[in-house]
C-alpha cells in the first residue's frame, strides 16, 4: 500500500472533545448575562487554539475545534438553519439510565441555509490549524428523525416531500458554504442509521406518526442531493453511532438492516462506524462497501470510558474486519466523540488523549502511516 494523504486518515477522530472547565464556566456566565458575546468568543478562541495544537501533538492529521462552541452535537447547527428553532422545555432524550436537559428543535418555517454562524467557527479553526481542519455537522436525516412529523410545521409543510426536498437543498448549500469558507473535510454526524437498526427506536418513530420502512431510501436521496455537486477536492464522510451522552447510549443492533443502502447507496467518501461493543453487531455488513476509494473508519476504541484498549486486541479486530473488506479501505478512530454534549463523557482528559495517541500508534503499525 502506498502512502497517501486522503481523508479520512488512517488514524482519525470523530469530532468532539472534553470541554475545559474554563469553557463550561464561560458558557454558564454568558447564559446568565455576566459576559457578552465577544468575551465568550475570546475565551473559546484561546482554548480552541490550544486543543488544536494538542491534537497535532498527538499525531493526528485532521483536527477539529472540539465542538467547544456548542452545547449539543446536533441542535446548535440545526437551530442555525433558517426555519428551525431551538425549543426549551421539550421532552428530555432518554438514554440508558440517564436523561439529557430539556431542549429540542422544531421546524417552524421553510428550511434553508443562509449566513450560518458555524461558517465563522470553521474559519477560525482553519486559521489556527497546521494540518487539515475538519468540520462536523449533523446529517440532514437528523432534522427529521429526532422529532418526526410532529416537530415539523403543518402550515409550512403539509406535504412531507417538500420538507425533504428543502432540507436536502439546504444541505447542498451548506456543503458549498463550508467549501467557500475553506473547508475540504466535512463530516455529517448521523445516529439515525443505527436507530433504524433498533426495533425500539423504529417503534418510537411509529408512535410519532412516522413509518420507518421507507426512511432509508428517503434519507439516502437527501444525502445524495446534498452531495450532488460536491467539489472534487472536498471529502465528506459520515459518522454513525447509537447515541452518546455522559457515556451512555440509546439504541442497540447491528448494521445489517441498513448496510446495503448506507454503504452502497450513499455517496460519502467514508463511514465512521461504531464498533466498540457488541451493541454494534459483527463486521459482516461491511461486505456491502464497494471496492475502490471509499473507506470505513473502524470505531474500535471506546470514547465512553477511560480504560485503555490493548493494541494487539485492536489489531486482531482489524484483521477480523478484513475478512469482508480489503485492509487498504480501513482506518481507525474512537467510536464516537468524547463530548457529544457539553457535559462530556465519564473519563479524564488524559485518558482522552491517550486513546487518540493509541489510534495513531496502531495506525502506524498496521498501515505504516497516519
Amino acid at each position: 500500500m502506498s502512502a497517501d494523504t486522503r481523508a479520512p486518515f488512517r488514524a482519525d477522530e470523530v469530532g468532539s472533545l472534553l470541554r475545559p472547565q474554563e469553557i463550561k464556566q464561560a458558557r454558564a456566565d454568558h447564559a446568565e448575562g455576566k459576559i457578552d458575546d465577544a468575551e465568550l468568543r475570546g475565551i473559546e478562541d484561546v482554548h480552541i487554539a490550544e486543543v488544536v495544537a494538542r491534537q497535532e501533538q498527538a499525531g493526528l492529521k485532521a483536527v477539529t475545534d472540539g465542538e467547544y462552541r456548542r452545547s449539543w452535537w446536533h441542535f446548535d447547527f440545526l437551530a442555525g438553519l433558517e426555519g428551525v428553532e431551538l425549543e426549551q422545555g421539550a421532552d428530555a432524550l432518554q438514554f440508558d439510565g440517564v436523561k439529557t436537559k430539556s431542549e429540542s428543535i422544531a421546524v417552524t418555517g421553510k428550511v434553508d441555509f443562509g449566513n450560518h454562524p458555524m461558517l465563522e467557527h470553521f474559519k477560525y479553526l482553519k486559521s489556527v490549524a497546521k494540518v487539515t481542519p475538519k468540520m462536523t455537522i449533523p446529517a440532514p436525516s437528523v432534522l427529521h428523525f429526532r422529532g418526526g412529523r410532529a416537530s415539523i410545521s403543518q402550515e409550512h409543510y403539509p406535504d412531507m416531500d417538500a420538507f425533504f426536498q428543502d432540507t436536502a437543498e439546504a444541505y447542498r448549500k451548506a456543503v458549498h458554504g463550508f467549501y467557500d469558507a475553506g473547508c475540504r473535510y466535512l463530516q455529517f454526524d448521523d445516529t439515525v442509521w443505527a436507530y433504524l437498526c433498533s426495533e425500539k427506536e423504529r417503534e418510537a418513530a411509529r408512535a410519532r406518526g412516522d413509518d420507518p420502512d421507507p426512511l432509508p431510501e428517503i434519507y439516502a436521496d437527501m444525502i445524495n442531493h446534498a452531495l450532488s455537486d460536491k467539489p472534487d477536492d472536498m471529502t465528506i464522510t459520515t459518522h454513525v453511532c447509537r447515541g452518546n451522552f455522559r457515556s451512555s447510549w440509546i439504541s442497540e443492533g447491528g448494521y445489517e438492516p441498513v448496510a446495503e443502502i448506507l454503504l452502497g447507496g450513499t455517496n460519502y467518501n467514508g463511514y465512521f462506524l461504531e464498533y466498540d461493543t457488541d451493541r454494534a453487531g459483527g463486521f459482516e455488513p461491511l461486505r456491502f462497501l464497494p471496492k475502490g476509494d471509499k473507506r470505513v473508519v473502524l470505531g474500535l476504541i471506546t470514547s465512553k470510558f477511560g480504560t485503555l484498549e490493548n493494541k494487539d486486541d485492536i489489531k486482531k479486530r482489524i484483521d477480523e474486519a478484513s475478512e469482508f473488506v480489503d485492509l487498504d479501505q480501513f482506518c481507525l478512530s474512537p467510536q464516537c466523540g468524547f463530548a457529544s454534549t457539553e457535559e462530556g463523557n465519564v473519563l479524564e482528559v488524559d485518558e482522552q488523549w491517550r486513546k487518540l495517541e493509541l489510534a495513531v500508534e496502531v495506525a502506524t503499525d498496521v498501515w505504516g502511516e497516519v
